[in-house]
């Protein structure tokens, strides 16, 4: 089971989000903690200026970026639609 932190933006970010969403992100971020859920959430390597990081899939639109600590923890960065990589 992963440990997951979240980050103060991360947060400010999730408060924004529609309602509806928040419920899809969070079930996502449920799944995210065991890492056997990790290639249906299409956890990937990002590129460019975020690539130290990763990124998973919060719904069709959303996606949840992320780093690991360690093995059993990861930090939520941000959380937005495609944009959140610029």
């Amino acid at each position: 089971m992963i440990k997951i932190i979240y980050t103060p933006r991360f947060v400010r970010e999730f408060s924004k989000l529609d309602s509806a969403i928040q419920v899809e992100a969070h079930e996502k971020i449920k799944l995210f903690q065991d890492p056997q859920n990790h290639k249906g959430l299409k956890v990937h390597k990002l590129h460019g200026p975020l690539k130290n990081f990763l990124s998973f899939s919060a719904n069709y639109q959303y996606r949840v970026v992320f780093s690991f600590l360690s093995k059993n923890e990861a930090v939520l960065l941000m959380i937005g639609n495609h944009d959140v990589y610029k």
